[in-house]
């Protein structure tokens, strides 16, 4: 029986500023306003807490691995200035000219949380900013959300998008308010 409350996250533009030129170092990690505070409520609330994040900047050799785990580093120790935590994160460093089986929107990264967590995906939300994230979502059989933050204006214009049923927030804190309404 599968019961734990899952919720997973995009990390740039949902957690923290995106830029079309990549999360290169932690300096250019910037949190957006109240993510961390609606972590710590989903922590507070019960949630499970995990995030699938594509970086291709790996692929790209923008940066290492040794860089990523510095940024989320910086990432993790802002989140515990609200008391807020995430259970697991996950990501992809295929260049999408080469993408595997978790470069979103595949499923293979939200697949391994769901697993690891043994959560159901119809009760599990994803909540992501670009098409790749609400696909990734459907493609996992868990329940898209999408965010203003980001990409998802950009999104949101998008003939695709459009013929969605998604939800649609304007940033994190409105669907953590939403969820536990």
């Amino acid at each position: 029986m599968k019961h734990n409350k899952l919720i997973i996250l995009d990390r740039d533009g949902v957690i923290n500023h995106d830029s079309d030129d990549y999360i290169k170092s932690p300096d250019e990690w910037f949190p957006i306003d109240g993510s961390a505070k609606a972590i710590a409520l989903l922590n507070q609330a019960g949630y499970t807490v995990g995030v699938a994040t594509n970086q291709s900047g790996l692929g790209r050799g923008f940066y290492d691995e040794n860089m990523l785990t510095k940024i989320h580093h910086k990432m993790k120790q802002h989140l515990e200035t609200e008391n807020a935590s995430l259970d697991q994160i996950e990501f992809c460093p295929d260049h999408p000219n080469n993408p595997g089986p978790n470069r979103k929107p595949s499923p293979g990264m939200v697949l391994k949380l769901l697993n690891v967590f043994s959560a159901d995906p119809a009760s599990t939300w994803f909540v992501g900013d670009t098409l790749a994230d609400v696909h990734c979502a459907i493609n996992s059989g868990c329940k898209p959300a999408l965010v203003r933050t980001g990409k998802g204006k950009r999104t949101l214009a998008k003939t695709e998008f459009k013929q969605l049923d998604v939800p649609v927030f304007d940033d994190l804190a409105d669907f953590v308010q939403f969820l536990l309404k």
